[in-house]
């Protein structure tokens, strides 16, 4: 299911993975794969965690850990600048709903001053920015999780329907084309039409929205954006991303390769087979 070559991140072989590293600790289960893998590594992490979104169980496996409300930058740079930590890693949700209601600290009501666009990622991209002044690098999202995306090719699941190469070159480069103008980044598809795509509402109900209208046999497309950020926003798909595909009757869901998160693979890997839908990497241009 995952591609072999990114088993070991390239990173961990440089000089910095000895200083201290944070880590920015959202919902789910991604910033507790970050702290197993790190911990494999014999890393610990300097936990930055958050009111109502970070899971306490995963945030008191921090080495130190500090909760804090979303919106209170100034507290987070600091707790990282007292801790001596140089790099810094993002992992998991926070609520969207939250981004734009958060009650922000005097550093923060001045970098959104200064934003003419207020989304989840100008937002991030200004955090990531004032990390960097403070003398904070922001890492890959996928460090130390590298062994956790997705391959190319069959991943899980029945063996893919033979329409599916024709689902790919025609969804895929729509799907990389709405995802270049920040609409979405999935669309299902069948037989050359599309059903449906992805807005505010998210990937899962997107696959779900689009089965239904589909019937049967349709596809799912997941893409990487031309302008993602993979130090903060990284594709992931899980358990729930199969259930709403399930619930829509899909036959395959196409993630791209070395780029999409999968988590909880093995319970992936069940409800795939469970649920007869196909699984599949696909690296992009020039793939089979």
């Amino acid at each position: 299911m995952v591609n072999p070559r990114n088993r070991v991140s390239p990173l961990l072989h440089k000089p910095f993975m000895k200083a201290k590293i944070g880590l920015i600790a959202g919902k789910g289960l991604y910033p507790e794969l970050v702290l197993e893998g790190a911990r494999a590594r014999g890393i610990h992490l300097a936990v930055a965690a958050f009111e109502g979104e970070t899971d306490p169980r995963v945030a008191s496996r921090g080495r130190p850990v500090e909760w804090m409300r979303v919106g209170q930058l100034g507290r987070l740079i600091s707790f990282f600048k007292k801790s001596g930590v140089r790099e810094v890693i993002f992992a998991g949700q926070i609520t969207p709903k939250r981004l734009f209601d958060l009650r922000p600290d005097l550093k923060a009501l001045w970098i959104l001053a200064g934003l003419k666009e207020r989304n989840a990622e100008t937002l991030f991209g200004a955090v990531v920015r004032e990390l960097e002044k403070a003398g904070i690098r922001v890492l890959p999202a996928t460090t130390f999780v590298g062994h956790h995306l997705a391959g190319v090719g069959h991943l899980a699941g029945p063996k893919p329907p033979r329409h599916l190469p024709k689902e790919i070159a025609f969804g895929w480069p729509l799907a990389k084309a709405l995802a270049k103008m920040n609409i979405g980044q999935s669309l299902v598809v069948r037989r050359g039409t599309v059903m449906a795509v992805e807005g505010f509402d998210g990937t899962d109900a997107t696959l779900k929205r689009g089965g239904e209208i589909a019937g049967e046999e349709a596809v799912a497309i997941k893409v990487t954006s031309p302008r993602q950020d993979m130090r903060f926003d990284v594709p992931v798909i899980g358990p729930q991303t199969l259930q709403a595909a399930s619930a829509g009757r899909l036959a395959a869901i196409v993630v791209e390769s070395g780029k999409t998160l999968i988590l909880e693979g093995r319970e992936v890997a069940k409800l795939a087979v469970r649920h007869k839908i196909c699984l599949w990497g696909h690296a992009g241009r020039g793939s089979k």
